[in-house]
């Protein structure tokens, strides 16, 4: 149940307190409350058990802003921002990849718009903040931020990631006075606390809708003409677009997909549809690529540039209907992997029944090579998010490469539609860029020319991107993966857990790879030559894979160590790969083992883009390293396609399983759970 609380004790409470908290319905609030002061505020909070939605009543603002903020997907605690000038008692923000990362910034690059959104996580931290605020606690801040043996992350303690100095000093504490120094608006106070006890705030901007806060009746009634000139479903359709996409999809498909997404609207299909229908196009597409001919290659081309129309109007969709959920975003993100991958096997096929005899090879070295690039990608994504909570003096240093290139790099995102800022967001070759290569080479020249221009560019991408955020890396200093399970995310399981434990971790995950690779080509070269793989030269590798297993338990707090996890994909695709080349193992059924472990891997980073637990059968998967143990032993053995079809079709049982009980079984019981109390 969700929550929604008017603070009246701000200002210009009067008539404006109960137009919000009829707005606050009408975006979707479940129960609305009027609180007369921070102490009441405090009360309602504390008996909270969903989200709370809490807002001054100096707020004029669209209902549609209140309900994308109740709405947001981006994460559990969210705060409107605004891009005003900021009033008396009003507090500044400073935002860095969609997070507020800094109350009263001297550069703030917006003001608090005086609603937020609590996830109910958060919810004893907002309690604690109000009745702080309202002097039913010392003005000083939580003794907690004050002792380093309470503070729940040890690296607070550490002065060079300590939170900002006002932290430790009553007389700047957040709640005390605005930046401006006069007093601050209670709302406002409460944001700067739960900011300041390292509360995890989200930012919602307001675009083409209309939310100001005000100060006397002039500025009310300018505001409420604002709000009255607003065409709401216009600007809805228009806010379904991502305010900044990558080049093709900007120009080639988000010029037209709002009318799809406006007519799926209407006539009541979902999401969830919209990314089934796109699926099916894909898997079509993929099927004519496999057949070849020039027909039905032009075909298949036009079916994937409309399935990937279709995977844009998925979330265009969910945004302008506001239905979010874990279980969308999630299909959302392996449908997109699965549909590429289908399409790469259409095309390995297709090169093979053309004649070409390594066509399966090319598919093979597409899927991997971008399944590391978006372990990469990802880890480098909650290394900079990790980078921008932290104090500014950990990353200040504006000396060196990394310090220059990263200046660079916010010089030129912010220079939006610029031909440096296109170029930036094109040489990355991001999905759209590769589905369109993929159509317009295939449909030309073939599935032979589109594997290769597929591989040739993504390479090349991902030595421009690996080079660029390694440098980037070193001089960030943030040690993500020391802030999250890194056994989960290493995919250990439990054979890595019983080997003695070794350091550095990343070295050793290199070795692993590269000992994986020399395997896979020195079995190239064996096949080829009409021999066999010496036995040795697997074993040497699985020891070196193993050397990699036995860093699960070691401290990953290197710069670079954010690498770890792609480099243990790569080492274990590519031992998979060469284990079913030494044993002669049909292509195809490479293909579909690799496939079924891109899958598993693709659900934990999934699962970690949107902050959700372990899938609940991952203990069943054995690990990379049992895995490539059982590989091991099917090849010495010579069943190396019977152990790659039996463990395949294992995982992919555990994997389906897995997503039945996440997505079904598991929330139908907790429903049931609320519906009979006892």
């Amino acid at each position: 149940m969700t929550l929604a609380i008017v603070l009246a004790a701000d200002p210009a409470a009067g008539h404006l307190t109960e137009r919000l908290a009829a707005q606050w319905r009408r975006a979707g609030a479940d129960d609305v409350r009027i609180a007369a002061d921070l102490t009441e505020l405090a009360d309602l909070v504390a008996a909270a058990t969903g989200p709370v939605l809490v807002s001054g009543a100096d707020l004029v603002a669209h209902t549609a802003v209140l309900k994308h903020l109740a709405t947001s997907p981006v994460g559990p605690t969210v705060a409107l921002v605004l891009t005003d000038p900021p009033a008396p008692g009003q507090a500044t923000v400073r935002e860095e990849r969609g997070q507020v990362v800094e109350v009263d910034a001297v550069d703030a690059t917006g003001v608090f718009g005086g609603a937020l959104r609590v996830g109910a996580a958060d919810l004893p931290a907002l309690a604690d903040a109000a009745r702080r605020a309202a002097g039913a606690a010392p003005d000083a801040p939580d003794a907690r931020l004050n002792d380093p043996a309470s503070v729940p992350d040890a690296r607070l303690s550490d002065a060079a990631s300590a939170p900002d100095a006002r932290l430790t000093d009553p007389a700047s504490a957040p709640g005390v006075g605005a930046a401006d120094g006069g007093p601050r608006n209670a709302v406002d106070r409460l944001v700067a606390d739960l900011a300041a006890r390292g509360t995890l705030i989200f930012a919602q901007r307001v675009r083409l809708l209309v939310a100001h806060r005000v100060g006397d009746e002039a500025q009310r009634a300018a505001a409420e003409a604002a709000v009255a000139a607003v065409d709401e479903d216009r600007a809805e359709v228009k806010l379904s677009v991502k305010e900044r996409d990558d080049f093709f999809t900007t120009f080639f498909v988000s010029t037209w997909s709002p009318y799809v997404t406006k007519a799926a609207a209407r006539i009541g299909i979902g999401p969830t549809g919209v990314t089934m229908v796109s699926v099916a196009f894909a898997v079509a597409a993929a099927v004519l690529f496999g057949v070849g001919g020039r027909p039905a290659l032009v075909a298949g081309a036009v079916l994937l540039y409309l399935g990937f129309v279709l995977d844009c109007v998925d979330g265009q969709l969910a945004r302008y209907t506001r239905h979010f959920s874990a279980w969308g975003g999630w299909l959302d993100t392996m449908a997109d992997r699965f549909k590429e991958y289908v399409v790469y096997a259409g095309l390995g096929f297709g090169a093979t029944h053309a004649g070409f005899r390594y066509g399966w090879a090319l598919a093979l070295a597409a899927m991997t090579l971008q399944t590391v690039r978006h372990m990469t990608d990802t880890w480098y994504g909650a290394l900079h998010d990790e980078a921008a909570r932290r104090p500014k003096v950990v990353t200040a240093d504006a000396g060196g490469i990394g310090g220059k290139l990263n200046a660079a790099s916010t010089r030129v995102q912010a220079d939006t539609g610029s031909v440096s800022y296109w170029l930036k967001r094109t040489v990355v070759f991001p999905i759209g860029e590769r589905w369109a290569l993929i159509a317009i080479a295939a449909a030309l020249f073939g599935p032979l020319v589109a594997l290769v221009a597929v591989l040739v560019w993504g390479t090349l991408a991902f030595a421009y991107t690996g080079g660029l955020r390694t440098l980037r890396a070193r001089w960030m200093r943030v040690p993500v993966m020391a802030t999250v399970e890194a056994g989960l995310h290493r995919d250990d399981g439990v054979l890595a857990r019983t080997l003695p434990t070794a350091r550095r971790p990343l070295l050793l995950a290199v070795l692993g790879a590269l000992g994986a690779a020399g395997t896979l080509v020195w079995a190239l070269l064996a096949v080829h030559g009409g021999g066999d793989l010496p036995v040795w030269v697997p074993v040497l590798a699985l020891v070196l894979l193993l050397g990699a297993a036995q860093a699960s338990r070691a401290p990953h707090e290197g710069s670079l160590d954010w690498l770890v996890p792609a480099a243990l994909r790569a080492a274990e695709y590519l031992f998979a790969i060469a284990v079913g080349v030494a044993g002669r193992a049909p292509a195809w059924l490479i293909f579909g083992y690799v496939l079924v472990l891109t899958l598993h891997h693709y659900d934990l980073t999934a699962r970690l883009e949107k902050r959700q637990s372990a899938p609940p059968l991952h203990a069943a998967t054995l690990g990379w390293p049992g895995r490539s143990l059982l590989l091991a032993i099917g090849l010495i053995a010579g069943y190396a396609s019977i152990a790659l079809a039996t463990l395949g079709a294992y995982l992919l049982v555990v994997f389906v399983a897995s997503v039945v009980l996440a997505w079904v079984v598991l929330p139908a019981r907790a429903r049931g759970g609320v519906r009979s109390p006892g």
